[in-house]
């Protein structure tokens, strides 16, 4: 499920990963490979998942995202072709600086409190609070950057392959001089 998955998502190299997100892939395709008797009662179909909060399995985000967010992926393989579903959660005052993908994203907000706003740089006056529940859409290639206020969590869905692309390429975590 996740194999190539960051290297796709994320162009860094490979060796870049860090070792708690490798275990975070690894523990998502054990648990898809988990009986069906350990899915929550009531998913009779085949595909049919159920994922309560307890069964998702974090990792560090990929090294696109600046260090302190974590990450699961919750269906699909986001660096493929097809619908994706991942989480990501950061710690207050946690940023993500201004951005775009080559798909459109569906944002859900889980926790916490959320700031997004559009442009080209991030500028805190010009974002929009969401709270708890909150939903946003961004169509493909639109410049935005976020903020997090408390801890956040939140839910990403959208068409892979995603890639988040800096719109200044000095703000990429993943390009920085070590």
């Amino acid at each position: 499920m996740l194999e190539g998955f960051v290297e796709r998502v994320f162009p860094v190299p490979a060796l870049a990963l860090g070792a708690s997100f490798a275990l975070c892939a690894q523990a998502i395709a054990q648990e898809k490979a988990a009986p069906a008797a350990k899915k929550t009662a009531g998913a009779k179909k085949p595909g049919h998942v159920i994922v309560s909060p307890a069964d998702i399995k974090w990792g560090d985000a990929p090294p696109v995202f600046q260090p302190g967010a974590k990450m699961a992926v919750l269906q699909g393989d986001p660096g493929k072709p097809g619908l994706f579903t991942i989480r990501l959660k950061g710690p207050d005052g946690y940023k993500v600086e201004a951005h775009w993908h080559p798909t459109a994203e569906q944002l859900t907000v889980i926790s916490g409190t959320f700031y997004l706003g559009t442009g080209d740089k991030l500028d805190e006056t010009k974002g929009t609070a969401m709270e708890s529940g909150a939903f946003a859409t961004m169509p493909a290639k639109m410049h935005h950057f976020a903020w997090m206020k408390g801890d956040t969590e939140v839910q990403v869905h959208g068409m892979g392959p995603f890639q988040l692309i800096y719109v200044n390429a000095a703000d990429d975590p993943s390009k920085a001089k070590k």
